[in-house]
């Protein structure tokens, strides 16, 4: 499945793996590449000095290509951007915000940006503002999500007729045949955050890793839309955001019934009945974990046996 993703990011299989916060390290992005794809590092867990640490890391763990993962709402972002500048990385996914500001600084670093969408609106957006790559993003996908709720199989043909650009697939991908099946509605990659998030390599705690593994049919659901809609297992957590939001509770009441840092305390810390345990939905389908490198030896199997099939 050689074509633009590849040739853009300079990599073997047009596979990302989502820069998630509190899951995507160093050891988890170089493990991706190694294996031919892209790793990202995320990003918007991190403190600058803390991802300095990790960009340095990847310079001795991996010599294949990678990148991070920014997310724009970052509290330090222009901090940020220097620093990925100065380091020297090459790729840049950015999110949560509009990319026009930063793109051009990025270029003119000779740093490749793609950007993450939910509608074809942003994605046209995005044309206009000179990124190189979008990635469309359906509601099954975890953690922030768009607050139009479009599945990934409506949402990429969309997508695909509204702009030029080469484009990622995400949200749901959890298998080589998801992988064929995107790629027919006009994607040319995917970015996959779940399978990766439950790999040995992650940095998510066991505790977290092995609850989503429990997960069943209809266990993650979105929320929390008044604030940034995210998509989260169900614990007492959820329960009391649930109710909350039912009765018309206040951006502030939301705010304050989530608490400082909730996501670090349900998948750095693995506590699973205070903290938000982002994952998406495709997680119900996942039963064990695994190296990367075995996850992406399964999507190449998956996606050249789907596709034989068609021939």
């Amino acid at each position: 499945m050689k074509n633009r993703i590849c040739e853009l990011f300079g990599i073997d299989r047009p596979i990302v793996a989502g820069g998630m916060v509190w899951c995507s390290g160093w050891r988890l992005a170089a493990a991706v590449s190694n294996a031919g794809g892209l790793g990202l590092l995320g990003a918007g867990s991190m403190h600058p000095e803390t991802l300095q640490e990790h960009i340095a890391q990847m310079k001795k763990a991996t010599t294949k290509p990678w990148g991070v993962n920014v997310p724009l709402m970052y509290p330090e972002i222009d901090r940020l951007i220097d620093l990925l500048i100065a380091e020297g990385v090459k790729i840049v996914f950015t999110s949560a915000g509009s990319p026009k500001k930063y793109t051009a600084m990025l270029h003119a670093a000779g740093i490749k940006v793609a950007h993450v969408v939910s509608s074809s609106k942003f994605a046209k957006k995005c044309e206009e503002a000179g990124v190189d790559a979008v990635v469309a993003e359906g509601f099954e996908a975890g953690g922030h999500n768009g607050r139009e709720e479009t599945t990934t199989l409506t949402l990429i043909p969309q997508v695909r007729r509204a702009t030029t650009l080469p484009l990622i697939a995400a949200g749901g991908i959890g298998s080589g045949e998801a992988m064929l099946a995107v790629e027919a509605l006009g994607a040319e990659g995917v970015q996959i955050g779940t399978l990766f998030a439950l790999s040995e390599e992650s940095s998510a705690s066991e505790a977290f890793k092995q609850r989503c593994l429990q997960t069943e049919e209809g266990d993650t659901m979105l929320c929390l839309k008044k604030i940034s809609p995210t998509r989260l297992v169900k614990n007492e957590l959820y329960t009391k955001i649930a109710q909350a939001e039912s009765e018309g509770a206040s951006v502030e009441t939301l705010r304050q019934l989530l608490g400082q840092a909730a996501a670090k305390r349900g998948i750095f810390e693995g506590d699973l009945d205070g903290g938000e345990l982002e994952i998406g939905q495709i997680a119900s389908a996942i039963n064990e974990i695994v190296p990367v490198a075995t996850i992406m030896k399964r999507l190449d199997e998956e996606y050249l046996r789907a596709k034989a099939l068609l021939i």
